[in-house]
């Protein structure tokens, strides 16, 4: 009887964990969102580079010390505003001896005329000689020669002298400059400062060949006035301006077999800065209805994207082609039909196959 009696508590504790594998896993609850179709504007995404229109390196045209540095580094500026002042004794001298080199030319030139004309009527009256209205002459026109070239460094003097007030080319917003007072600068200095315009600005980013065949194969063509551009920060932020493309290169760059485009942005407020890196999104063409998911609901693994539905109380995994980005949705080009329940809560505790108990959300914001 003992034996009988162990035999059955050894059965039972060898049949007690398979019956506790059997035990139905838990069910999960999860957040859904249903899968919609909405009409979307054809979208292409690139990574592009803010640039100024005008981006203009302040360089000295003449050496001598630098007496002043007349602007605030960061600040607007306009056309013609003084960003420095070099010394200007040496010039102003220059100056006054170019003229005095002028004045003596000149004297010297209304005496050749004098002797020359003498020479003239002498020959004519037959008591002058060929040779001496000859010797006349060119000394007449030497003078002519010398009050050229004296007035011409006249000029060259006035022009240095003008160098010496340094003033901006542009309008926008200037730089920190690389040179303080006291030092000697000169046209070996490099760059004093750089100014750059701050509206419009360009933004310019490189479109692979494989990208332009795709973008016809999908209908597009380049009508500027047709195709819209916009732009997202690092942050994700969606600048408040819409640009337009201006510009398409007419070559390819062979060492990147790309082809670059640029677009123009309106910058009233200065929120673009000339190098800044930023994702640009054309739109354009007739608008197709294309089904949408929120960006949450999205898994990536190394075969490539999928995102969890719920069929028969179950989580179904769905592999999807995803397109390009309308807010805070991604398109779906393939592997949905528009009516699915995508979960985009739980997802953590979500296994393939899993019972779930869905809830629809009505608070989470799609764009």
């Amino acid at each position: 009887m003992r034996v009988t009696i162990c035999t059955v508590f050894l059965v039972c504790g060898l049949v007690a964990p398979a019956d506790a594998q059997q035990t139905p896993a838990a069910t999960v609850p999860v957040g859904v969102v249903k899968a919609e179709r909405r009409s979307i504007d054809k979208t292409l995404d690139f990574v592009g580079r803010i640039e100024a229109v005008n981006r203009v390196e302040i360089r000295a045209r003449v050496q001598g010390f630098l007496e002043a540095v007349l602007f605030k580094e960061g600040d607007p500026i306009k056309q013609g505003d003084p960003l420095y002042r070099i010394e200007k004794g040496l010039f102003q001298a220059a100056e006054e001896q170019a003229e005095g080199a002028l004045v003596r030319s000149k004297a010297s030139k209304v005496l050749t005329e004098a002797q020359l004309g003498r020479a003239e009527d002498l020959l004519a009256k037959g008591a002058g000689t060929q040779v001496a209205r000859d010797q006349a002459f060119a000394a007449d026109e030497q003078a002519k020669g010398q009050v050229l070239s004296d007035d011409a460094n006249l000029q060259t003097a006035k022009i240095n002298l003008g160098y010496t007030d340094i003033v901006a080319p542009v309008s926008g917003r200037i730089g920190r400059t690389n040179i303080t007072k006291g030092n000697v600068v000169g046209p070996e200095s490099g760059p004093l400062t750089v100014v750059v315009s701050q509206d419009p600005m360009y933004v310019t980013f490189p479109v692979s060949q494989r990208e332009l065949l795709q973008a016809q194969a999908v209908g597009y063509q380049i009508d500027f006035n047709a195709i819209k551009a916009k732009l997202r920060f690092a942050d994700g932020r969606t600048y408040d301006q819409n640009g337009r493309l201006n510009f398409v290169d007419v070559t390819v760059d062979r060492a990147t077999d790309t082809v670059l485009v640029r677009a123009t942005f309106p910058n009233p407020s200065g929120g673009l800065i000339d190098g800044q890196l930023v994702r640009v999104t054309l739109e354009g063409g007739t608008p197709q209805e294309m089904v949408v998911v929120p960006q949450s609901a999205l898994i990536a693994d190394q075969e490539g994207t999928y995102v969890f539905v719920v069929e028969d109380g179950k989580a179904v995994v769905k592999r999807i082609k995803p397109g390009g980005e309308s807010g805070t949705d991604v398109v779906v080009q393939e592997g949905l039909s528009g009516s699915e329940q995508v979960i985009v809560e739980g997802l953590q505790g979500v296994r393939p196959g899993a019972p779930v108990k869905a809830s629809p959300l009505t608070t989470l914001k799609r764009s």
